[in-house]
């Protein structure tokens, strides 16, 4: 009997030391496997530059982060960890200047925003402000811009690019499309910073109208006369508002928008082309 019983605890030793190896093995692994995986999940991060993009395709939510410095293409961003805009925490301490260019705002029928200033190295904005409407005309996305800006971009809207409209197409603009406002950048194959770096630029990829007709910025084929025309005058007329007016026709990076801007430059000379 006693024969018996010491092979029985001899026996559950045995198995107790077993399974405790089978555990730790089980732990080691489980262990091994976690860190791999948080290896693996760190090397997928983008490498990115420090920047700050507004480029969006239409709709989609509006925000600052990281983008590469790219050409003046509004599509070629890379954008991560956003930092969402604020509403400016006191615009009572702005300059004069910025007050009477608010009140133009309102003037013109501009919705917009005052924003936390940005400052991002050698880009940024005091004052900006984000653009979501002049009058029933919307701005999809949302425009983030000097306030200059915002309002040499209004008159033009009101002035010229509506009743162009209604002149060509019977028919009142619901919509311009942006592709790009404030972004650090620097210009294409150029060491100088873009203007939309300053907040002094914006995009305009196309312009809906009420009829529903969608008019793309892209060269217009050969008989699309009433389009050329139109695209034509938006050029043209945009040259007595901006500084520089670049679109299809001027470079590969401009092929499918127009760039308007309000860069100061020597002797009040413009860029049109």
């Amino acid at each position: 009997m006693a024969k018996t019983l010491g092979a029985m605890l001899a026996a559950a030793r045995q198995n107790y030391f077993a399974c405790s190896a089978v555990r730790l093995a089980t732990g080691l692994a489980i262990a091994a496997i976690s860190a791999c995986t948080t290896g693996d999940v760190f090397s997928l991060q983008p490498a990115v530059d420090v920047g700050s993009q507004t480029a969006a395709v239409p709709e989609a939510p509006q925000y600052s982060g990281m983008q590469r410095l790219v050409p003046s293409n509004p599509y070629m961003t890379q954008a991560a960890y956003p930092r969402m805009d604020e509403p400016m925490s006191s615009p009572e301490q702005m300059p004069a200047s910025e007050i009477d260019c608010r009140n133009e705002l309102k003037r013109l029928g501009v919705v917009y925003q005052d924003i936390q200033p940005i400052h991002e190295g050698q880009c940024g904005i005091d004052f900006p402000v984000k653009v979501s409407a002049i009058g029933s005309v919307e701005m999809k996305p949302a425009a983030t811009l000097t306030c200059n800006m915002a309002a040499t971009f209004a008159a033009w809207t009101r002035n010229e690019l509506v009743p162009a409209a209604r002149w060509r197409y019977f028919s009142g603009v619901k919509t311009i499309h942006q592709g790009s406002s404030y972004s650090c950048r620097n210009i294409a194959g150029e060491g100088v910073l873009s203007e939309h770096g300053k907040g002094n630029a914006l995009d305009v990829m196309s312009i809906e109208l009420n009829n529903g007709d969608d008019i793309d910025v892209r060269k217009p084929g050969l008989f699309a006369f009433r389009t050329r025309g139109f695209l034509n005058n938006v050029r043209a007329d945009g040259c007595q508002y901006f500084n520089t007016v670049l679109g299809p026709g001027y470079n590969y990076d401009h092929r499918n928008h127009f760039h308007f801007d309000v860069k100061n430059r020597r002797n009040g000379y413009r860029a049109c082309r």
